[in-house]
């Protein structure tokens, strides 16, 4: 929910003061370029695409004037959801992690350094399926910038070398189809790719 954008397309009409947060286990990352497969417990399985961080220092209770100290790579990553599995649960006012934090949910790109990339609230990234465009973004339309993410996590959360933080995704959400091919951006440089099985 960092993106207006997104928001309004998934009708969500909340006020947000501060970072909506929620977790996936490391049993969620898929990394290397190793395939996904759709699981079995879903018919509605949607890609978001967004701008992951990686933490590199041990951090609690940091300063968002000391954030960027925390990172200095960044990458992009998809937040696969069972859409369906979300809808009922939200419905009901369960907690649905099942539905963002299964196996697997969490495709990882290759990290590039920030030096790289240049400011961190001006990156261009965008997902293409099977050759086509599909979702893009741009990290200066965050709601919350990633030193205030930092700073709001750390608060509740002691942050580690490795952790990864998902920033949100923009609009154009959508399924997934077993043999899509899916690459992802940042800028022009190709950092993520894989198949769906």
């Amino acid at each position: 929910m960092n993106y207006a954008s997104h928001n309004k397309e998934m009708h969500h009409s909340l006020e947000l003061t501060e970072p909506t947060i929620f977790m996936k286990s490391d049993s969620a990352l898929l990394k290397d370029g190793k395939p996904f497969f759709i699981p079995d417990f879903s018919s509605e399985i949607h890609y978001e695409t967004e701008i992951v961080v990686k933490i590199d220092r041990l951090g609690k209770n940091i300063a968002e004037r000391f954030a960027s100290r925390y990172y200095s790579e960044v990458t992009v990553g998809i937040d696969f959801t069972a859409r369906d599995l979300q809808k009922r649960l939200r419905e009901k006012g369960l907690p649905w992690e099942i539905s963002k934090a299964f196996d697997n949910s969490a495709a990882i790109g290759r990290f590039i350094p920030l030096a790289e990339v240049g400011d961190i609230n001006h990156i261009p990234f965008h997902l293409e399926i099977n050759g086509k465009k599909v979702q893009e973004g741009n990290t200066e339309n965050w709601i919350f910038p990633i030193d205030r993410i930092v700073a709001y996590a750390s608060r509740f959360f002691t942050l580690k070398m490795g952790d990864l933080i998902y920033t949100g995704t923009p609009e154009g959400v959508g399924p997934v189809h077993i043999d899509d091919h899916l690459e992802g951006f940042i800028g022009e440089t190709k950092v993520l790719e894989f198949n769906v099985k």
